[in-house]
């Protein structure tokens, strides 16, 4: 049973001390203060889970928060929700509509309770799983319960879950109802208005508390219309702690959380006066201390975007504006206020996040002014900063055709430098952009052959880290990793940038996708399985297998490589996914699908008992190949692009018998470009004319007998 909270420490037992001396005066006070056991539970004192109630300015202008309680659940209330809660995270119902009885007893039950089970620490989830399976009306049900409160983690999913009904009902109004005229219709666009207007002067304090943080940045993509992941929208609006609250199969029942929402006006006019109110009071030294917060960083990212994507570049002009009052020079020059500014920024660990969305938001002039002004003679030193160099890649993504083959020079001579320090993610930009504004990429792939070469050329594997554990570290003779012993430990972050830019160079034709099709064809067979079967690496034989910048020939090569292990690869959970891509792989070589897929008909048994092995023995159609081969060997050679091809069956079925004559699977294969009926109709043409033949040889009586044809 949770416990209410107490005061403890000094605090605490000098109360004590004076309850015990009779101090009349203490006790008087204390009554006072003491909240109402028997007040009811709609009443505004109360507050959601886990959470704050503002009550009030204090003496420094800063608001003062005083957790309220508000009751909790027995023993019984406990129990019963906590097996809701399991069943419905199991999802184990016949059907929607026995779930929907089910739900329905749930919120029968809770009524009345709704803010008990938020505060519950072994019931909130519970909260979180009733809101993604309620429908419309029960979530205004839910809004009008949590009215006058503020909650975290629940009004987080309340919120996510109810904006698309906003869409909705503005794209498809309702009807009013007809049979009950007396019921009062309730938009879900005034309930968020409403939730709104009660933050109303908070908005300030908000942005930096520890839990409404999170639900503000929520509540500003809702009236943005903005989707909630995707980009850097999931960064901004979860804690990297959060925990998955869902349902077992259903995910989030009417959340499409990476889509763009249409919003009435309202939303729009709502936004701005947030917008407004969130730098209300505030000069450029407190919001610039923002910058560096932790918890006020993420939100004032999230204020300059929406104000600069929503409102107009225009809007930066506005001397009130959050752009304005962040950076007031006007031009910022390498000797103005905001450039020292600027230059703290760029090697914070946390003011850099803001500075990347200055520099991705910022309107064209500001932009150009900042990197003629601060960036563009520096680009190859910031390139270099462990910290900077994620600043470079969204200026990187910015700049013009000739500005980029500028910087393009620049940072060349460093590459050696920010691959040694592995730096990949601006190599890996740099490459993008340059293959995006059509700048020659031969250079860059000499500096990273010569940063990667080894006795027999270019070693991908080093670029790849394949030869480290999955720790990061590299194997110890022993098997157990260096790591331990030296305590030198290697990021796993790092082999997911090695990866990420092999598969950069993969996507760009020409000299670098050739090198790294050059270096896998070079490879023993067990350093390919090796990588397959590496949840990172793995992505890196996908990529290569899929490109359009394979030649035939490669693929052709890479895939041999592949023989006698396919089996051994369709069991694992990460090498099944190379399998899969072999089958694209093999587009224009139907001769080598087949041969792939006669090696995973001779592990059938093995397969079919392994989840993995099950997907791809799907995937490559082989009930269909163990069926009926020839129609698998038709459709295989359709869609491999390979009219040249003849199987391995065909090559041997059409050898002529010992009595001369062509097998009837040879007659088969040749006519396997003809569709199901047309081979029906010469069937049936064929079989009249024999009869006709034999007709035509028969004796006079007996044509007579047989009558007309």
């Amino acid at each position: 049973m949770p416990r209410e909270n107490k005061k403890r420490g000094r605090r605490g037992e000098e109360k004590k001390r004076k309850l015990e001396n009779g101090d009349e005066d203490f006790e008087q006070n204390d009554q006072q203060k003491r909240q109402r056991t028997d007040a009811p539970e709609d009443e505004a004192a109360y507050t959601v889970a886990n959470e704050d109630q503002y009550v009030g300015d204090g003496a420094d202008g800063a608001m003062q928060a005083e957790k309220v309680f508000f009751g909790m659940l027995d023993e019984e209330e406990q129990e019963y929700f906590r097996r809701a809660d399991g069943m419905l995270e199991l999802n184990s119902f016949g059907d929607a509509e026995e779930r929907n009885l089910f739900l329905a007893n749930v919120y029968r039950e809770a009524d009345g309770k709704e803010l008990k089970i938020a505060n519950s620490q072994s019931c909130s989830r519970l909260m979180e799983r009733l809101i993604q399976l309620s429908t419309p009306a029960q979530l205004k049900t839910l809004f009008q319960k949590f009215s006058g409160k503020f909650a975290s983690h629940c009004c987080e999913k309340l919120f996510i879950q109810s904006a698309p009904i906003v869409t909705e009902e503005l794209l498809h109004p309702p009807k009013p109802n007809k049979t009950n005229a007396d019921e009062i219709y309730v938009s879900m666009e005034n309930l968020f208005l409403y939730t709104i207007g009660e933050l109303e002067g908070n908005i300030g304090f908000l942005m930096t508390d520890r839990f409404a943080t999170h639900t503000l940045r929520v509540l500003l993509l809702v009236l943005a219309g903005e989707p909630f992941e995707g980009g850097s929208a999931k960064s901004l609006v979860a804690s990297k702690k959060k925990e998955n609250v869902a349902v077992n199969g259903m995910g989030d029942l009417g959340a499409k959380k990476d889509e763009k929402r249409a919003v009435p006006d309202s939303f729009a006019e709502t936004l701005q006066k947030l917008l407004s109110e969130s730098i209300a009071g505030l000069d450029t030294t407190s919001l610039r201390a923002l910058a560096t917060h932790q918890l006020g960083n993420p939100t004032l990212q999230l204020l300059i975007r929406l104000e600069l994507t929503h409102f107009g570049k225009q809007r930066a002009k506005d001397q009130k504006s959050i752009i304005r009052t962040l950076l007031p020079d006007e031009p910022i020059t390498a000797e103005s206020d905001s450039a020292t500014f600027i230059n703290g920024l760029m090697f914070d660990p946390i003011g850099s996040h803001l500075m990347e969305t200055i520099v991705q938001y910022a309107p064209g002039k500001m932009f150009k002014n900042l990197y003629r002004d601060l960036f563009k003679e520096r680009i190859a030193s910031l390139a270099r900063n462990e910290i900077a160099g994620y600043v470079v890649c969204k200026i990187l993504e910015r700049l013009s055709r000739e500005d980029l083959f500028e910087a393009h020079e620049l940072i060349l001579p460093q590459l050696g430098g920010l691959i040694e320090r592995n730096r990949m993610a601006v190599v890996k930009t740099l490459i993008e952009r340059c293959a995006v504004r059509e700048v020659d990429t031969q250079a860059i792939a000499v500096q990273i052959d010569n940063a990667f070469k080894g006795e027999e050329g270019f070693e991908i594997t080093k670029l790849l880290r394949v030869d480290e554990d999955a720790t990061g570290g590299e194997g110890g003779a022993d098997g157990q990793p260096f790591a331990q012993a030296t305590a030198i430990v290697q990021p796993k972050s790092l082999k997911t940038q090695g990866s990420s830019l092999t598969q950069a160079m993969i996507a760009v034709p020409g000299p670098l996708s050739g090198l790294i099709f050059d270096a896998l064809v070079s490879l023993q067979p067990s350093t390919l399985l090796k990588m397959a079967k590496d949840p990172v690496i793995g992505r890196t034989l996908q990529a290569a297998l899929t490109s359009t910048n394979a030649s035939i020939i490669s693929r052709r090569k890479l895939i041999q490589l592949f023989y006698g292990h396919v089996g051994e690869m369709a069991l694992d959970r990460f090498a099944s996914h190379v399998v899969d891509c072999i089958w694209e792989g093999t587009h224009g070589l139907a001769f080598i699908r087949e041969r792939i897929a006669e090696e995973l008909a001779e592990n059938e048994g093995a397969l079919r008992e392994s989840p993995c092995g099950r997907g791809v023995w799907k995937n490559w159609k082989m009930d269909l190949y163990k069926r009926k081969r020839q129609e698998w060997i038709r459709q295989s050679k359709i869609k491999a692009s390979n009219d040249g091809f003849q199987s391995f069956s065909e090559l041997d079925l059409n050898k002529p018998n010992p009595s001369g004559q062509g097998g009837q699977a040879g007659q088969e294969g040749k006519s396997e470009g003809k569709s199901a009926i047309q081979l029906a109709r010469e069937r049936h043409a064929a079989n009249k004319a024999r009869q006709a033949e034999r007709r035509a040889k028969a004796p006079a009586p007996a044509r007579a007998a047989a009558g007309p044809a």
